[in-house]
């Protein structure tokens, strides 16, 4: 027969109760990389950041302006105008176009061909300028464009290359980048004299007088051989 086992006395060591889990661990955020809360204030939140860089850029300038009083502006954390614009520069040409709106601007103004083209470049551009909601921050592109050149380059990749050489391009005539650019220097002359420096009778001139004198300039830059 097999003999009872003896009870089995308790351990002079008895193991340490279990521990909890560990909390995970919560992963911080790199540069410009904004909360999951930012992230979920949907896409008004971009366009809000725009409209607020375009006031801010209007009223301080280049130089006044910076991110942290853009997204004070707009009510929303530094990182996340970080986040979806990168640079202050990305941020100003970004403001800029809200008053351009290249992508909408260039089928209107070659959309009906050559013919007329000057005349509508010419309407297009002073309409910007009359306007004053758009006409503030353009100022503060051509004011700083002079001594800066995060601004000139602004100017440049915004007038230049995404309204006027589109259009050049899209007319298929030779050195569609020199007119593009004599096409330029023609308006962006007329801008600094009539809205900066403001040269009577330049200044106080009707704009649609001024349409019918520039039209036909444009016109020759654009579409003559």
């Amino acid at each position: 027969m097999t003999e009872p086992s003896e009870p089995t006395e308790p351990s002079a060591h008895p193991e340490p109760p279990a521990e909890p889990p560990a909390a995970p661990v919560k992963r911080r955020r790199g540069p410009g990389r904004p909360r999951q809360d930012e992230t979920e204030d949907g896409p008004g939140t971009q366009e809000r950041i725009r409209l607020a860089a375009r006031e801010v850029f209007a009223e301080r300038g280049y130089d006044k302006t910076s991110v942290r009083g853009v997204a004070k502006v707009a009510g929303v954390d530094p990182a996340l105008v970080h986040h979806y614009f990168g640079s202050k520069d990305d941020l100003f040409a970004a403001a800029i176009e809200v008053s351009m709106e290249p992508a909408l601007v260039v089928p209107a103004i070659v959309g009906d061909g050559p013919e007329g083209i000057g005349e509508r470049l010419a309407r297009y551009f002073l309409g910007i300028w009359e306007n004053p909601a758009s006409r503030a921050p353009l100022l503060a592109v051509i004011r700083s464009a002079l001594t800066h050149e995060a601004a000139a380059k602004v100017l440049r990749g915004l007038i230049l290359r995404r309204v006027l050489e589109r259009v050049a391009a899209d007319l298929d005539v030779p050195d569609p980048t020199l007119r593009a650019e004599l096409a330029a220097s023609h308006m962006i002359g007329i801008a600094l004299l009539r809205y900066v420096v403001r040269v009577e009778p330049l200044a106080s001139a009707d704009p649609e007088t001024i349409v019918a004198l520039v039209a036909p300039t444009l016109q020759r830059y654009l579409t003559e051989e």
